[in-house]
Order: structure tokens, then sequence, then C-alpha cells
């Protein structure tokens, strides 16, 4: 790495949800002098309400394979990631090799979901097709309607709160600052060097910027318009649900064609997710929590004994594509890590690891052309908010 004075870094991270703090994590491990700024506070959008679900194989879509090979690989790191940064920070995160169940009530969804399994085979993946009675058999809660399931027993699960939390300690123990409150209102390269200020008055330099700001990534007036990324908002609702420890309503992730639940090892159950074009609206709706706990209650009818115990709201970043940039983009040391829509839990340590050996000049552990920034450049965005 580049050797700067007491007031320069090698990489600013802009953004603090999982994506940020995993890869100036991971950078700041391998040597790389960082610090991430946020405008917020950590995790205050997309990764404060996920699930934590690490499904490749339930994501998979047609046409999509690159991205599936892309969260394969990132799953395939989650257990030497978990246990890297639950050595560094001390504490647990909750990562589970679980298993998943994707169930049908009727003949429709039995239907679609015996598509979505073909599909899974004609891949190569993992998936074990099961009858209504078997699916029971593994999940004696689950509906006397049941169809029929995909059963995929390496899916895998982590608690996006106490990642986050790790996160933080593992970064505080390697003295990264993280700044919560500092929005960054101004950029500008000067040689091979970004000056950057903030909104609570603050100067930073840096050689790279890094932006990992989620779905506020897409509104950064200060990225230059031809890398700024169309990253849109998509808002989710999502609920959590508590009950005995002991006695859990389901043992594994289970999912439905319009709802999932994810198990927690203290009794929660988290519910998720809605998917609806709202901007950044993160209002809780009453037709949100009635949405998800009708399809929960299709699936599972004991949830209805569980205490209701809390109800969010949060903005994915989405692409056009629906897969995230990774990379570097069209101006001179601004690297792209964002738009991770409904997988950035799932895809942190593929992306950490990447964006950690970029800033290092190495070459990335995956193939990141599918991903690059640079396949939108040209495309018409949202307008930036003024700074």
């Amino acid at each position: 790495m580049t050797e700067h004075n007491g007031h320069g870094y090698d990489a600013i991270f802009v953004g603090c949800g999982v994506i940020g703090l995993a890869s100036a994590w991971r950078a700041a491990r391998a040597g790389a002098r960082v610090c991430v700024l946020e405008r917020d506070r950590p995790a205050a959008g997309a990764t404060g309400v996920a699930a934590g679900m690490l499904a490749p194989v339930g994501e998979a879509s047609w046409g999509e394979e690159s991205l599936l090979a892309l969260n394969q690989e990132s799953l395939r790191c989650w257990p030497d990631f978990a246990a890297d940064l639950e050595a560094d920070a001390e504490s647990a995160i909750e990562f589970a090799v679980r298993g998943a169940l994707h169930v049908a009530v009727d003949r429709d969804e039995a239907e679609e979901l015996r598509r979505r399994y073909e599909l899974h085979r004609s891949l190569g993946l993992d998936s074990e097709w099961l009858r209504g009675k078997d699916c029971r058999a593994l999940e004696p809660g689950l509906a006397t309607a049941i169809r029929g399931g995909a059963h995929v027993a390496g899916e895998a699960s982590v608690d996006p709160r106490r990642l986050v939390a790790a996160l933080l300690t593992a970064l505080d123990q390697l003295r990264v600052e993280v700044g919560s409150g500092a929005e960054v209102v101004g950029a500008e390269r000067d040689g091979e060097v970004w000056r950057v200020r903030t909104g609570d008055g603050g100067e930073h330099e840096a050689r790279v910027l890094v932006l990992s700001a989620g779905c506020w990534s897409g509104q950064a007036g200060w990225v230059p318009e031809e890398s700024r990324p169309p990253i849109r908002p998509v808002k989710g609702e999502i609920l959590t649900l508590r009950g005995p420890a002991d006695e859990p309503v389901c043992e594994r992730i289970v999912a439905g064609e319009r709802v999932y639940m994810v198990p927690r090892a203290d009794g929660r159950l988290i519910v998720g997710a809605t998917v609806e074009e709202r901007g950044f609206d993160t209002t809780v709706t009453a037709g949100g929590v009635h949405e998800l706990l009708r399809e929960a209650y299709r699936l599972i009818p004991e949830i209805a004994e569980l205490e209701l115990a809390e109800a969010g709201a949060g903005p994915r970043p989405g692409t056009p594509d629906n897969a995230p940039l990774i990379g570097w983009s069209a101006t001179e040391g601004l690297l792209i890590a964002a738009g991770h829509y409904r997988n950035g839990i799932l895809q942190a340590p593929i992306t950490a690891d990447s964006v950690a050996a970029l800033l290092a000049g190495e070459a990335p552990p995956v193939d990141l052309e599918p991903f690059s920034p640079l396949r939108f450049v040209g495309l018409r965005t949202e307008p930036a908010l003024e700074a």
C-alpha cells in the first residue's frame, strides 16, 4: 500500500452497512489504512432489517447464472469468514447451516415450485423434491395443506445484528475509525488523492474512495455523473415474532411463494419480506404486516401463538439486472461495492475479499466482469440529491 501522512488513508469507505463494514474489515486485516464514513448510523439501511438468510439455491432464477455462481461462492466463503470474525470480535454471530425447505400450499404454487426445482436440477444444485407428508416429517409444524417442497440442506443463516456488532468490534480492535453522522458532501480528486468533506465539518484524504452506501449510492451527488450507479431503493417490510427457544415452530428456514421464515436460536422467528417500489419510504404498514402474517400462517399455523415482537421496514439497493456492482468505476480511484439488493448479507464475504484484493492491487478471488460498474456507464440514472 502507498504510504500516507498521519491524516491520509489508503481507502475511505462511504457507507456503513454490512458491505462497507465487511470490506473495510477485510482490507484493514490485510494491512490497509482505512476509515468508514456513514451519513446516519451503522446498519441504518437494508442491513438493519435483513433476515440473514444465506440461500443461493432458493434465490436461483432463470438467466442469472453468473449471479448464482457469485452467491454460491460467497456461501462457500461464509464458514471461514464467520470463524475469522468471531475470533477477531470474540463474539458469536449465529452463523448456522440450518437447511431450507421451500414449500407449496396449493396446486398452482406446487407447479411453480416444481419448475424451480427442475431449474435447480438442471444447474446441478443440491435440491431434493419432497412430497407434502415428507415435508411435514422434516418440519412437523407445517400446515397439512402443504402439497410438496424442495429441501436444500446446505442453505444457512446468520443474525445480521450480531454480525454488525461483531464487525464494529473487529474494526475497533484494528483501530479503524467508523464515523456516524458523517455524510460525505463533497469529494474532489487532486492528483492521486481524494479530498473528502463531510457534513459535520470533517475533512479526509485517501488514495481510493469505496462507494458502499447501499441504496443511497445512486443518490450521491459527489460522485461524477458517468460513475453514479443506477441503484434505487426497493422497500421491504419484515417482522420479528418470538416464542420459546426450546420449542421453535421450525428448525429450518421455511419459505413459500410470498414469505420466508428464519428461526433464531433464542426463539425469535424472522418473517419477511414485502417487495415494493416505494422509494425511500420506510413506513411499517398494516397491509404489509397483514400480508406477512397471512402468508406465514398458511405455511405454519402455529405462528399465530407467537408474540409479535417487532416490525420494521428498510430500502434494499436494487439494480436494473438484480446483480451487485463490485469493482472500479469509470472515475479514477473510485471503487464501487453496492447494489446487492436482496443478497447483501449472503454476498458480504465474497464482496469484502474482492474489495480487499483490488485495494491491494491483487486479482480478486472471482471473476468480477459480470458485476463491473462499467456495465452501466451511459445508462440514465435518477437525479442526485443536492449535497
